[in-house]
């Protein structure tokens, strides 16, 4: 593991002489360039670490242009108090979220610290899923443009590409209360129930859904990538060619080697340090 850091530094390294690797594309070499996870010597200075990455994930999705009014909410659970999770402020833009405004809340819809309003559908549905899988730190939803389109079709995406096997047999389709905004708490409970082992979910008529037992960097890339994989098979499919499909054996290996939550994660990386060098403010 890499060692206790304190916040103040906001890039961490992976040493192959010291830490434990997890996937292939970790470096075998010592003394080169690599992202590593850190550990942390309190739980202050990993909430600290926590909040700005969830501020980056919020940063993430306004330059995707996933915004859509006050619809949309991040969330992360606290390290300490894991019935406690932070999110995002209701009604301020995504790329307005900074550390300073995000708020803490409990699964009972409760703000327990900030100054900012709970959004409401955004309660019902990650305090349902975190208080139902103690195993899910963090979870994403957005109003997307090609997301919605395509659950409007009901269904799951298939294996036409390297990319989309990333998440084969790795997301379900949720048609309970599907269109139906969720405000009721009963919503909140019908998608939690769905979230049992994998990483994404197509809400019909509503959109996408991505959560990770890892980060919340994974849950936000995974986002990132299904909304892609959504737009593409959409434009598969409105060229009316049939695609030729990656074989099942090929999907799980891909998904294994590129679907991970590290990977989410080492993927996030690469926005993490464009949101460093273009966007001090989120950390205000």
């Amino acid at each position: 593991m890499l060692q206790a850091v304190s916040p103040n530094y906001r890039e961490y390294q992976f040493d192959p002489t010291r830490d434990e690797k997890v996937s292939v594309y970790q470096p075998d070499q010592p003394g080169l360039i690599f992202p590593g996870i850190p550990t942390f010597a309190s739980h202050a200075d990993h909430r600290q670490y926590l909040k700005e990455r969830l501020v980056g994930a919020c940063r993430a999705f306004a330059l995707q242009g996933f915004d859509y009014g006050f619809a949309g909410h991040l969330t992360i659970r606290d390290p300490e108090r894991p019935e406690l999770y932070w999110t995002n402020p209701m009604g301020v833009h995504f790329s307005q979220v900074k550390v300073s405004n995000l708020i803490l809340a409990d699964h009972e819809g409760n703000v327990v610290e900030g100054r900012h309003a709970l959004n409401r559908a955004g309660f019902v549905l990650h305090a349902a899923v975190h208080e139902a899988h103690p195993d899910i730190l963090a979870m994403c939803h957005a109003h997307t443009t090609y997301g919605t389109a395509f659950a409007s079709l009901g269904k799951k995406l298939e294996p036409i590409s390297q990319d989309a096997a990333a998440f084969y047999e790795d997301h379900v389709v949720i048609g309970d209360e599907g269109g139906q905004v969720a405000v009721e708490v009963k919503a909140g409970h019908k998608v939690a129930l769905a979230f049992k082992g994998v990483k994404a979910a197509i809400h019909q008529n509503h959109g996408l859904l991505t959560a990770s037992r890892h980060s919340i960097e994974a849950a936000a890339f995974w986002f990132i990538a299904l909304e892609r994989c959504c737009q593409q098979q959409l434009m598969i499919e409105a060229s009316g060619v049939k695609p030729r499909l990656v074989s099942e054996e090929r999907s799980r290996y891909s998904r294994e080697h590129v679907g991970s939550e590290y990977i989410g994660w080492l993927h996030f990386q690469t926005i993490w340090g464009h949101l460093l060098a273009t966007q001090p403010d989120m950390f205000d």
